[in-house]
C-alpha cells in the first residue's frame, strides 16, 4: 500500500497497554484515511451510545496517505471522536507538521481509549512508544508545553507535539488540540476529551521515510501541482494577506457576522480588524505548514499599548471575525491578544467568540444581568468586558462555567427564549460565514455531519467562485444569494469535502487543482488504481457513514435546520432582504443525497456503497 503503513497505534490509558492493529487493504481503499478512516474505526470499535466524556469514548488522531510525500497541502491531520460539545460525530483538522512525523514513525493513526488517573503524555519515537508522567506539564499553556517537550529532542530529530492547554484540562467543551503553537484541530471538543483522559500531549519523532508506489510519477505530479498552486490567484492572495483577506471583501457581501449575526453591515469594524491592517501594521512574516508553498499563516507582533503581543502566531479570518465584528470589537491589538490567548489556553476561537457574543446579547436584552456576572458587565465592543469573560470561560469561573458548555447548553440553562440568540447547528456554533449571503452555505451548515461547518464541503469556495471542478459537474459562476440548484452543488461539494479530509489535503491548495490531480496524487502515492468515479464514490461513502453514525446517535431530519437568527433577514448591507429557501433546498437535497424522510441514508444506498454493516444497525 506504499504510503500507508497499515498500522494503527492503539493506546489504552486505563491499563497502560500499547499495541498496534492492522487495517485491511480493502478497508483502506474504501475509507482512505483521516476522518474517513476514523469514522470506519469508530463504527467497528465504539458504541454510538457512549458517553462523550467517558473513558470508553475513543479519540482517533489520523494522518492521510499523502502525508510525508511533499505534495502541496498534504501535512494535515484529523482528530475525531464522539463530540463532548455536541454529543454527535465530532472532528477537527489541523495543519503543521504532526501528520508527516507520525507517518515517518510508521503509523497511519493513533486510537486512544481509556483514561489515566494522573496526567500523562504519549512519547512516540518510531517503534518505541511510552506513556510518561506529565504532572509537571499539567497547568502549563500550549506554548509552554510545546517548548518543554520540544527541548527533550536533539538535533534535527526534535519531536513534533500535539497538546492541550488549560481549557482542555478544565474540560471546556470546545477545547482545542494544538499541533505546535500555530496549528489547531479546534472544533467539536477533541481537546476536551484529551483533558478527560488526562492526556496532556503526544510527542512524535519519526525517522523513517514515506515511500510512494510510483516515485517518479509522484515527483512529476508534485512539481506540476506545486506550480499550479504558486500561479493561482487565490493562493497568491492568501500568501500575501493571510486568510483574513476575507474581512476586507466579505463586508460588501453581507458575509461577515456582526453583533452576533444581527447586523448585515460591519461598517468600519471589518476594515479596522482586516487583513490590510494586520499586514501593514503588525505582520512580521508569513509562515507555512510543511509541504505548502502558500504561507497563509501570519506571524505578528504588538509592541505598544495595553495589548502587547510577543512575536508569534497571528489569527486566521475565523478568529479575527469571532473576536472582532461578532463582538462589535474594532480594536485590532485586542483581537491579536485574544488570538494569542486562545492559542495558549487551547480553545476553539469560533465557539469562544460565539459564546461571548451570545452572552452579550443576553445582557443587552436583560435576559442576564450584572448579578449573574458577579457584578461585571458585557457590553458590545468593550474590550475589558470581553477579556474578563474570556478568562472566566477558559477557567470555568462564575458565568464562564455556563458558557464553557457551549451556546446550546447555555441557552437551555438560561431559558427566557435565549435560544433565539444562538447561532448553532446540531450544537456547533456557526463559522464566520452567513447563509443569508451564500444560500448554499446555509444548506451545507444544516447538513454538515459535525454541525455548522465551512470545511466539511467546498461550498464556500464554489459559491465565492474561487474555484471550479467541471469534471464532477461543478462548473462555477454561481450566484450566492440564490437557492436555485444549490442542493446539487452542496451534494457534490460534500463528496469533495470528505475527500479533502480523508486524503488529507489543505483546501487552500486544492482550490488551485483539479479532482483529476487528486486522483493522480492518490494513485502515485498509494498504488491503488483509483479513477475519478471511484475516488468520488469514496467521498460519498464517507459522508454516508458519518451521517449513519449520527443517526445512531439520535440525529433526525428535525436537526437539519438553520438557527432562527440566520433565517431572519437583514435590513442593511450586501445581503439585505436575502434568505436561503431551506424548504426548497432540503426538498431537493434529500433524494439527491439518498436520505429517507426521517433523514436516514436509504438502506439500498448504504448497501450499494459497501456499508451493509451500517445498514443493519440502522434498520
Amino acid at each position: 500500500m506504499a504510503t500507508y503503513t497499515g498500522k494503527i497505534l492503539d493506546v489504552d490509558l486505563s491499563t497502560g497497554k500499547i499495541s498496534t492493529s492492522q487495517v485491511a487493504n480493502e478497508v483502506v481503499r474504501k475509507f482512505i484515511g483521516g476522518s474517513g478512516m476514523a469514522a470506519k474505526l469508530f463504527l467497528d470499535r465504539v458504541s454510538p451510545d457512549v458517553d462523550p466524556m467517558s473513558p470508553e469514548n475513543v479519540l482517533f488522531l489520523m494522518a492521510g496517505p499523502l502525508a510525508g510525500t511533499g505534495l502541496p497541502g498534504s501535512s494535515r491531520f484529523t482528530m475525531s471522536c464522539k463530540s463532548p460539545l455536541t454529543g454527535i460525530w465530532g472532528e477537527g483538522a489541523g495543519g503543521g507538521n504532526f501528520a508527516p512525523a507520525l507517518k515517518r514513525a510508521g503509523y497511519d493513526g493513533i486510537a486512544v481509549s481509556g483514561a489515566s488517573d494522573k496526567p500523562v503524555y504519549l512519547s512516540i519515537e518510531d517503534d518505541k512508544v511510552e506513556i510518561r508522567d506529565a504532572s509537571s506539564l499539567w497547568g502549563k499553556d500550549v506554548y509552554e508545553t510545546v517548548d518543554a517537550l520540544t527541548a527533550e529532542g536533539e538535533g534535527k530529530n526534535k519531536p513534533k507535539i500535539l497538546c492541550i492547554g488549560p481549557a482542555g484540562e478544565n474540560l471546556v467543551k470546545f477545547a482545542a488540540v494544538a499541533n505546535g503553537k500555530d496549528a489547531f484541530a479546534a472544533r467539536t471538543g477533541g481537546g476536551t476529551l484529551m483533558g478527560a483522559k488526562k492526556l496532556k500531549a503526544i510527542s512524535v519523532v519519526g525517522t523513517g521515510k514515506v515511500e510512494a508506489a510510483s516515485p517518479e510519477d509522484l515527483k512529476a505530479i508534485r512539481k506540476e501541482t506545486m506550480k499550479k498552486v504558486s500561479e493561482n490567484i487565490i493562493a497568491q492572495s492568501l500568501g500575501a494577506m493571510g486568510t483574513n483577506m476575507g474581512m476586507d471583501v466579505g463586508g460588501m457581501l453581507g458575509d461577515i457576522p456582526t453583533k452576533n449575526y444581527s447586523l448585515g453591515d460591519p461598517g468600519e469594524i471589518a476594515l479596522k480588524v482586516g487583513g490590510g491592517v494586520m499586514t501593514q501594521q503588525y505582520l512580521t512574516r508569513p509562515e507555512a505548514c510543511e509541504a505548502c508553498s502558500i504561507g497563509c499563516k501570519r506571524v505578528v507582533k504588538v509592541d505598544e499599548g495595553p495589548f502587547q503581543v510577543k512575536e508569534g502566531p497571528g489569527p486566521e479570518y475565523e478568529t479575527a471575525a469571532a473576536f472582532g465584528p461578532l463582538l462589535m470589537n474594532d480594536n485590532m491589538p485586542a483581537v491579536l491578544k485574544l488570538s494569542e490567548l486562545a492559542n495558549k489556553y487551547g480553545v476553539d476561537s469560533i465557539s469562544c467568540g460565539a459564546s461571548i457574543a451570545f452572552a452579550m446579547e443576553c445582557f443587552e436584552k436583560g435576559v442576564i444581568t450584572s448579578d449573574d456576572l458577579d457584578g461585571d458587565s458585557l457590553r458590545w465592543g468593550n474590550v475589558d468586558d470581553i477579556f474578563a469573560m474570556f478568562d472566566k470561560i477558559v477557567s470555568r469561573k462564575g458565568f464562564g462555567d455556563v458558557l464553557a458548555e457551549g451556546t446550546r447548553a447555555a441557552a437551555k440553562k438560561i431559558g427566557k427564549n435565549s435560544e433565539d440568540f444562538t447561532c448553532e447547528v446540531k450544537g456547533l456554533d456557526s463559522p464566520m460565514h452567513d447563509g443569508r449571503a451564500l444560500h448554499g452555505i446555509g444548506l451545507a451548515y444544516a447538513m454538515s455531519n459535525r454541525g455548522a461547518c465551512h470545511l466539511q464541503h467546498l461550498d464556500l469556495a464554489l459559491e465565492s467562485n474561487w474555484c471550479a471542478y467541471p469534471e464532477v459537474g461543478l462548473d462555477g459562476g454561481y450566484v450566492g444569494m440564490s437557492s436555485e440548484g444549490k442542493a446539487d452543488v452542496v451534494c457534490k461539494c460534500e463528496n469533495l469535502g470528505m475527500l479533502t479530509n480523508a486524503c488529507i489535503i489543505c483546501q487552500f491548495n486544492f482550490f488551485a487543482l483539479t479532482v483529476t490531480d487528486l486522483v493522480d496524487m492518490m494513485k502515485f502515492s498509494t498504488g491503488f488504481d483509483y479513477d475519478l468515479e471511484e475516488l468520488v464514490a469514496c467521498g460519498e461513502r464517507i459522508w454516508m457513514l458519518k451521517r449513519g453514525l449520527n443517526n445512531l446517535m439520535g440525529v433526525t431530519a428535525e436537526d437539519d435546520r438553520l438557527p432562527k437568527r440566520m433565517l431572519t433577514p437583514f435590513t442593511e448591507g450586501g445581503a439585505a432582504g436575502s434568505l436561503p429557501d431551506m424548504e426548497k433546498m432540503l426538498k431537493e437535497y434529500y433524494p439527491l443525497r439518498g436520505l429517507d424522510a426521517q433523514g436516514r441514508p436509504l438502506k439500498e444506498k448504504l448497501e450499494a456503497l459497501g456499508l451493509a454493516e451500517l445498514a443493519t444497525k440502522l434498520y
